[in-house]
């Protein structure tokens, strides 16, 4: 949820140009937290438009992970990860 300060000072922008920069720094900003939180032989969910397919992380690169999927291996952005359940429920125990 955006705060009203936040709305207020993009509302404020004054260019197409100034818009393109803040979507170019919270793309980056999503791109380095998804890439904190996740670490090699972790269970990840690829979320795409109409399904999660649950993988295992294989190799972690600056925006794209490597990840072990039914199907074979494939090279995915680290925005399309999802730390699965199952490890947060381990994590509890």
């Amino acid at each position: 949820m955006l705060s009203k300060t936040l709305i207020k000072e993009l509302s404020k922008l004054g260019s197409v140009s100034e818009l393109n920069e803040v979507i170019s720094f919270s793309r980056s900003v999503v791109e380095g937290k998804a890439k904190a939180s996740l670490s090699v032989g972790q269970k990840v969910y690829v979320v795409q438009k109409t399904k999660k397919t649950l993988g295992t992380i294989k190799k972690i690169a600056i925006k794209k992970a490597v990840v072990e999927l039914p199907q074979g291996s494939y090279r995915v952005p680290l925005s399309m990860l999802e730390v699965a359940q199952i490890e947060l429920d381990k994590a509890y125990l």
